[in-house]
């Protein structure tokens, strides 16, 4: 998913856009990845013309380039990276620069429980055995870029940056996610459900384990027939309630969630064994599927009405101290002069 906060931000997209050209790039795209000259056939247009529009393309995120080494010689990629495209047209309703990010690697989660398929691996070896739950608790989990398994959860603790005082107003979470199969299957359904400081906030159904093709950033050695790559989802809990992607998935609000003047909170990725699709959960990290990221983690604060205690005045007392006893006065007199 692309997400398109400030109007002002999507100039390059729409510029992009607004020809009919790559309009029709991305129409052939979405069919399935093709390389350079199937494009331009498919456009009846020269390389040289096809390489600027898809240059505008991916200047603005909406199409990746990847070389492929099998067949005659190093072929030119091309594929659409979003799935959807969300854009904020009124903006946020706080200023910008009252948020603050963090970025969790996929495998430096707290606590887990997971079941069988399972496994991880970091970004050029996978760590432990397949199917093994155990080493999921392995010191090397620290280092995992990509995990998944069929039921269960993993629980990450998210440390609380805003600035002492203020009051959290949202807090987003942005992952690239997918089912687990076995195998792949592109038509896997699973209910992945969403927890914040232990707080059920929603759950998304994923469409499916996805390998049809290679992820853009998956790596040279991972296996042809594991998950691939899944989709970037923005999960969005503020004052209005909670969302997935823009759209509104259940009541819970902000403020049902206790984050202020928290050290740090709880983040739960979960498959629930009674949920109606147990299809599993794949999350993604920077080198593995289709989005250079790991879970990103964003709060949105502002200032309460609450000052911090540095900039309060000491408090007055309701009553004047009363004045100390004159036998008390001549002691404190008289152990001066003894000292000189």
């Amino acid at each position: 998913m692309l997400h398109i906060e400030k109007l002002g931000a999507g100039l390059s997209l729409f510029k992009a856009l607004g020809s009919d050209v790559r309009l029709e790039i991305v129409r052939l795209l979405v069919e399935r990845p093709m390389n350079m000259n199937e494009l331009a056939g498919k456009l009846h247009i020269t390389n040289g013309a096809l390489t600027t529009h898809i240059k505008k393309l991916e200047e603005c995120g909406v199409v990746a380039i990847s070389s492929d080494s099998n067949g005659h010689g190093n072929q030119k990629i091309c594929q659409v990276v979003p799935d959807k495209i969300l854009i904020d047209i009124k903006g946020s309703p706080h200023p910008a620069e009252n948020t603050c990010s963090i970025d969790l690697k996929v495998g430096r989660y707290s606590s887990c429980r997971v079941y069988p398929t399972c496994g991880l691996a970091s970004d050029d070896h996978i760590i432990g055995v397949v199917d093994d739950y155990r080493y999921f608790s392995h010191p090397d989990h620290f280092d995992a870029d990509i995990l998944w398994f069929t039921q269960g959860y993993v629980e990450y603790q998210v440390p609380n940056f805003a600035p002492m005082y203020r009051h959290i107003t949202q807090v987003t979470v942005s992952a690239e996610l997918s089912s687990e199969a076995p195998g792949v299957n592109n038509q896997w359904p699973s209910d992945i459900s969403f927890y914040i400081n232990d707080v059920f906030v929603g759950t998304w159904t994923s469409p499916g384990d996805f390998g049809d093709i290679r992820g853009i950033f998956t790596p040279a050695w991972w296996f042809p027939n594991w998950n691939q790559y899944g989709l970037l989802k923005m999960l969005t809990v503020n004052d209005q309630g909670t969302f997935m992607d823009g759209l509104k998935i259940s009541d819970v609000r902000i403020d049902d969630l206790n984050l202020d003047q928290k050290q740090r909170f709880n983040l739960r990725f979960s498959v629930d064994y009674k949920a109606a699709h147990v299809g599993g959960l794949t999350i993604f990290g920077k080198t593995f599927g289709n989005y250079a990221q790991d879970i990103q983690v964003t709060l949105g604060y502002v200032t309460t009405s609450t000052t911090s205690p540095e900039s309060t005045p000491p408090a007055q007392p309701k009553e004047p101290l009363p004045e100390p006893l004159p036998e008390i006065m001549s002691m404190l007199d008289q152990s001066i002069l003894d000292q000189e």
